[in-house]
């Protein structure tokens, strides 16, 4: 089954996403499960856990066609104590809201090295990072998400992306995420059919297509190799529509979620019908 839809605002409460994705015809969804834009969120409430289950329940949804996004201001590969403790605490923060509101994944950025160590010391700080959060937590799975490598930004090179998955000690709870916008900005030219199949092929060989667990569909505003990340809807960017079409036939990426982070969310109905016709 494909699992296809848009990050949807959970404002107010957790179940309003539910709500939200089942108004554009979403067969999956994204959401953040606290404001991504601050370290510390308030308590979830009994009545929004009970609400959010019986809701995702009844609509129905499963956990595995919910990718929640954890929030901006984490960076686990930073290398000033203080400031990487903060974002351990807020990491952890994010994958118990998860395991509370019964949700069996979270995807998060890997974070920037910040130009004051080495990325292959800054993905080792990752993935030390993710032992501790699993540690402490049950069922939840971290999936890292690759970038456009803009700046000091880790994950712009799918075997980055392999070096955090391989230093995490419980493989069954290490995931990744694959964002089309950023592997354009990032050079990999998925607007044409062997660059798509390429970068596919190279991220097998450097993680492992196993490790997939969602993907976000996001055209793009800037042109190839530009390591900006700004999202365009589908097919109004330099990706076109032929990308998303081929990524939602292909028997590979079933049974994940496949997620629009696009930017006009009036065509978010038109985008999903389209790719699960496709």
């Amino acid at each position: 089954m494909r699992f296809i839809g848009p990050h949807v605002s959970a404002a107010g409460e957790p179940a309003a996403a539910v709500a939200n994705a089942l108004a554009v015809g979403a067969t999956g969804f994204a959401l953040f499960v606290k404001n991504q834009r601050q370290w510390v969120g308030k308590p979830l409430a009994e009545g929004e856990i009970s609400h959010f289950k019986e809701s995702l329940a009844a609509a129905p949804y499963a956990p595995g066609q919910v990718l929640p996004h954890a929030g901006y201001l984490i960076n686990l590969a930073n290398p000033d104590e203080e400031k990487h403790a903060k974002s351990l605490a807020s990491m952890l923060d994010e994958v118990r809201r998860c395991e509370t509101l019964g949700l069996d994944r979270v995807n998060v950025h890997p974070g920037s090295h910040l130009n004051q160590i080495s990325p292959e010391a800054a993905c080792d700080r990752v993935a030390e990072s993710i032992n501790k959060v699993l540690a402490e937590t049950r069922g939840v799975t971290v999936v890292i998400e690759n970038t456009a490598g803009q700046g000091a930004y880790l994950g712009a090179d799918p075997e980055q992306l392999g070096r955090i998955v391989a230093g995490v000690e419980d493989k069954t709870r290490i995931g990744i995420c694959l964002d089309t916008a950023h592997a354009y900005g990032a050079g990999f030219d998925l607007a044409s059919e062997a660059g798509l199949q390429d970068f596919f092929e190279r991220v097998d060989k450097a993680v492992g297509l196993r490790y997939l667990r969602g993907m976000h569909l996001n055209d793009s505003k800037e042109p190839l190799a530009s390591h900006h990340d700004r999202h365009e809807s589908l097919g109004k960017g330099y990706l076109g529509w032929a990308p998303f079409l081929a990524i939602a036939r292909d028997p590979r990426f079933e049974n994940i979620p496949l997620i629009l982070e696009t930017p006009d969310d009036t065509l978010w109905p038109e985008e999903t019908k389209r790719l699960l016709d496709a």
